[in-house]
């Protein structure tokens, strides 16, 4: 009996019929496997970021692309430094759930009822330059045609993910396997690096850690390494004095519009906003013990002293939202005729492009605020669209500001909105044709492009 049942087995898997049917099924799992594959293995979370991977999009006007900026290439890197980072968004900061802030390419939640308005965060300045990079009309899709490579490193991102992480070989690993990965690229050898160009959302330091036995929390030695010393590196805040080849870029604010009649109308409505308070500070204190909390503390007590000359948000350690409600801030900027711009954690704020969007006169404790770091944004000239305050000075705010003349408070207010559009990010949609202006993109690219053909011959 055992014996029939065999042959009988035998007998059915010999059938060409039941082999075509497996044959088919097998077809039918393979083909299932490698759709799965390019449906998943890029983003779990594919509407909050599509894969930089995906086929290039074709542009729509690509004889629009502005002479002055050179065609540029953007690097395709594994998703381990970049897609991976956002898909893993709910675990990239010990402190906040960064899924909402990641969403929309890094604009943010959009703010009802424009588009253009979103709850941008301040250190994702890299996301929103890529998201732009992608789909400007000076984007090459051929190596050989590019003058500039653009690497799409969420270096920012990969640090602040790691700010609890101890152990620092554990800590700086992706940022050394970047480092190894540069001088594989097929791109790399024609001028070693000199034509590529990095987007770092935080502040320089954070990649410039200390040698050991200092660990600088969260820190990184991205930026000291041999490999990235020929890059330009585009960081919200360079450092002042070792940053030979880095360039600052403006922190995102809340405002990212897709026409320059936006700009033409925002620009209008803050420059008719009534200016009801001599001056607004936006921030919170220091521990005294810090280096740049002197000058918040006389911000602090002379905005109390002064209730009806002085608007205040402050930033406190048991309510820290209180400083990111877009809405709140705007309405507290526009009303006032100065903004008060001292150091924080590091030497610059994401406050200072709030108080431009705002219409509201920047006043700098320290050179290193903006002087020494915006040139390619700002005015050459700091008395043109700000005022500085000397240490000196400091135990006297109120008066200082009050003695500057209307008419000069009004030129250096118009000087200020005629800034807005080059610090500002454009949705990274907005057609080239309804832009009509160089947004903080537009002007970085500009620079890049006087830089690597100036130098073309030193390489």
């Amino acid at each position: 009996m055992a014996a029939r049942l065999r042959n009988r087995k035998q007998s059915a898997y010999s059938s060409p019929t039941v082999v075509l049917i497996l044959l088919l099924l097998l077809l039918v799992f393979s083909l299932y496997i490698t759709i799965s594959h390019q449906l998943f293995s890029s983003s779990p979370v594919p509407h909050l970021f599509p894969s930089v991977t995906s086929p290039p999009i074709e542009l729509a006007e690509p004889s629009s692309c502005d002479p002055d900026i050179a065609p540029f290439y953007i690097v395709q890197l594994p998703p381990s430094f970049n897609t991976d980072l956002v898909s893993s968004c709910r675990s990239l900061s010990p402190f906040t759930d960064m899924c909402p802030h990641v969403s929309n390419r890094g604009l943010g939640r959009e703010i009802p009822p424009s588009a253009s308005w979103h709850a941008t965060h301040q250190f994702l300045a890299e996301l929103i330059f890529h998201a732009r990079a992608e789909l400007h009309p000076c984007r090459t899709f051929h190596p050989s045609s590019a003058e500039l490579f653009l690497l799409p490193f969420y270096a920012g991102l990969y640090a602040s993910s790691q700010f609890s992480q101890r152990n620092i070989t554990l800590r700086d690993s992706l940022a050394l396997r970047f480092a190894s990965f540069l001088p594989m690229l097929p791109s790399w050898p024609r001028r070693r690096g000199h034509d590529h160009f990095l987007v770092i959302g935080r502040t320089a330091w954070d990649f410039m850690r200390s040698p050991p036995p200092t660990t600088d929390f969260g820190a990184n030695p991205l930026l000291l390494l041999p490999e990235t010393q020929n890059l330009s590196v585009l960081t919200v805040e360079r450092h002042p004095w070792h940053g030979r080849n880095q360039f600052a870029v403006p922190y995102p604010s809340y405002f990212h519009p897709s026409s320059a009649s936006e700009v033409t109308a925002w620009s209008a409505a803050v420059l008719a906003s009534p200016r009801t308070h001599l001056f607004a500070f936006v921030g919170g204190a220091r521990p005294p013990a810090v280096e740049k909390a002197a000058a918040r503390a006389e911000i602090l007590r002379q905005c109390a002293a002064s209730p009806t000359r002085c608007l205040q948000i402050e930033c406190r350690p048991d309510d820290p939202t209180q400083c990111y409600k877009p809405d709140r801030v705007l309405a507290v900027l526009r009303r006032a005729e100065f903004c008060l711009q001292p150091p924080g954690d590091s030497f610059t704020r994401r406050s200072v492009f709030d108080a431009v969007l705002a219409g509201c006169v920047p006043v700098f404790f320290s050179e290193h605020t903006a002087y020494t770091q915006y040139r390619w944004y700002a005015p050459a000239s700091p008395e043109d669209w700000s005022v500085f305050i000397g240490p000196d000075r400091w135990g006297r705010i109120l008066e200082e500001l009050d003695r500057i003349p209307k008419p000069v408070v009004a030129q250096l207010r118009a000087r200020v909105v005629d800034m807005i559009p080059r610090v500002t990010y454009a949705h990274p949609n907005a057609s080239r044709r309804d832009l009509g202006f160089r947004d903080a993109v537009d002007v970085a690219l500009v620079e890049l492009t006087k830089f690597v053909r100036s130098n073309v011959s030193e390489v």
